[in-house]
């Protein structure tokens, strides 16, 4: 069952789990949007095909908010919100080092191998720009909890450009080359956008699980 923060007759802002691709891909597993669509289905008793767009995505490890569209109108508009960046994510990370300053901005350009889907810093003439701001919220056991704000959307990015700096996030197998078993610590804690028929902001926010690393820190508690 899924984990419905907010919705009404245009949009459904659920919390994706970890593990669980945010729409159809090669494993076939199920997706989140299918969830949200047979959700979507049952709850409201509709007949044949029910729409639910696709607006964003989160890497099938990372769980935490995302919003889907219910109507063709929205997803068009919760689109152009994504590439304008009216629609705002806010992610919460642990970091594997303790972070010199309290505050930064990272800015990379990232080049994505489709082949091995990893990403890695690149020059201006081979890669994408990236930015992203981040803030140190509590710092415990050689860790740094972080509040990070995307200024961009690239694939893996904000693993990427820690890593690229010797502060990889925790438990990620694939860019910390020091990590232990299990789940990556990167949470989408906080969406916000303009409501795509209101034009009032929504703001949609949930905290990570009280498990390892979050547990240790006392700011999430």
């Amino acid at each position: 069952m899924i984990n419905v923060l907010y919705e009404d007759n245009h949009v459904l802002c659920v919390e994706k789990p970890v593990n669980v691709p945010s729409a159809p891909d090669s494993s076939e597993d199920e997706s989140l949007l299918d969830m949200c669509r047979e959700y979507i289905r049952v709850t409201y008793q509709k007949p044949g095909n029910v729409y639910t767009g696709l607006v964003h995505r989160l890497d099938r490890p990372v769980g935490g908010v995302m919003v889907y569209a219910k109507t063709s109108k929205a997803a068009s508009r919760l689109s152009d919100a994504v590439r304008t960046h009216a629609l705002k994510k806010e992610y919460l990370a642990v970091i594997d080092g303790t972070a010199a300053d309290d505050s930064g901005v990272l800015k990379d350009y990232l080049r994505k191998d489709p082949k091995t889907n990893t990403t890695r810093v690149s020059d201006e003439a081979h890669g994408k720009y990236c930015e992203l701001e981040y803030h140190v919220l509590e710092r415990r056991n050689g860790m740094s909890l972080v509040r990070i704000f995307l200024k961009t959307g690239r694939s893996h990015q904000i693993r990427v450009q820690f890593a690229s700096r010797g502060l990889p996030l925790v438990c990620d197998q694939r860019y910390n080359p020091h990590a232990k078993k299990g789940q990556i610590a990167l949470y989408a804690a906080r969406l916000e956008f303009p409501h795509p028929v209101k034009k009032t902001p929504v703001t949609v926010e949930h905290t990570p699980p009280d498990t390892y690393p979050w547990n240790l820190f006392e700011v999430l508690k």
